[in-house]
């Protein structure tokens, strides 16, 4: 199959490396002229997934129709803000029977969009796919067994997409709830934060395995408020996401909660830093999202406090501890 990835992070890389290796002809668009640069001439992203050595067929560039040109899969792995804009800059050089694939995770500002409805308003009539699940982008180029979902309301094209990214180290499972897998894929992002906050304050296990699972709580209930199946939510998409961004060395969104919870504000946090935090501005979305179906969400809440209210850290356990005793099921 002849592809396209566009964005070339760590995690759109890893995803053209596996669809290189997988024996299908793989152009990757990237933004920045080093990074095309440098896969294309050294089957290396030095910016991004330095030291990983990419299939020796991928090829990069920073031409975005010239990626596109003849795609018959087109995987989008942009930053979630930027993704409408640089879909947009290329809706006109995707073919008319191509596959979209959605690997961008967050919720739009704005119009609280998902990520396969923005796709799906900008490169119209084509069939889109949402592709979620617990994996970090250097262990998927290193072929450390992983499982993701693609989910999509075309089920012919959900299967396709897990045919042509299925290897013995990749397993592709499919669904048909995109609301619940994109939702899953966000807001897990969120309470990576909270979780390294909590670990940068210097609560210890306890703690995290509370917040973990309250986490999901509210992640699953905001999802049965959109339409999503709570069922997805203890899939791969859901706790499985959470589980691993919550927990990781490597998770960017969790670091970033650690530095808060020792003390740095957001703009120190931020500061100097290439690479995306997409729990940020998921933060801002799912409060509003929140506010709109009239779902409660502490820890989201709490989270934005202390992101962008200047709430002290140290204060957002035991605030959350203190709330009205209540059922545990309450969905």
């Amino acid at each position: 199959m002849r592809c396209a990835v566009i964005g070339a992070g760590a995690w759109g890389t890893a995803l053209a490396d596996l669809l290189a290796s997988n024996g299908n002809e793989t152009v990757i668009w990237a933004h920045e002229p080093d990074v095309a640069q440098a896969i294309e001439e050294c089957h290396e992203n030095r910016r991004f997934l330095a030291g990983q050595q990419l299939a020796s067929s991928l090829r990069a560039t920073n031409d975005q129709g010239a990626a596109l040109r003849g795609a018959e899969l087109v995987v989008y792995a942009t930053p979630s803000q930027h993704l409408r804009r640089i879909a947009r800059a290329g809706a006109s050089h995707v073919t008319s029977h191509a596959i979209l694939a959605v690997a961008s995770k967050g919720v739009e500002h704005g119009t609280l969009a998902l990520m396969t409805d923005v796709i799906a308003g900008e490169v119209k009539a084509r069939a889109v796919v949402g592709v979620s699940g617990p994996s970090f982008a250097n262990e998927v180029v290193a072929r450390h067994p992983t499982a993701i979902v693609a989910a999509s309301s075309d089920a012919g094209a959900a299967l396709a997409v897990q045919e042509v990214f299925a290897s013995p180290t990749f397993r592709v499972y499919t669904s048909d709830d995109v609301t619940g897998v994109e939702l899953g894929g966000a807001l897990k992002n969120v309470m990576a934060i909270a979780t390294g906050i909590v670990e940068g304050v210097g609560f210890g296990f306890n703690s995290r395995a509370a917040l973990i699972t309250r986490g999901l709580h509210e992640m699953t209930r905001l999802g049965v408020a959109l339409g999503a199946s709570a069922a997805t939510f203890a899939g791969l998409a859901g706790v499985g996401d959470l589980v691993l961004t919550c927990t990781g060395a490597q998770s960017r969104n969790r670091q970033l909660g650690v530095e808060i919870g020792k003390g740095a504000t957001l703009d120190e946090a931020l500061r100097g830093k290439e690479t995306v935090a997409e729990g940020v501005a998921t933060t801002e979305s799912a409060m509003q999202l929140a506010a709109r179906h009239d779902v409660d969400m502490p820890i989201v809440e709490m989270v934005h406090r202390i992101l962008f209210d200047g709430h002290a850290a140290q204060d957002a356990v035991p605030e959350l501890m203190a709330r009205e005793l209540r059922s545990e099921q309450d969905l």
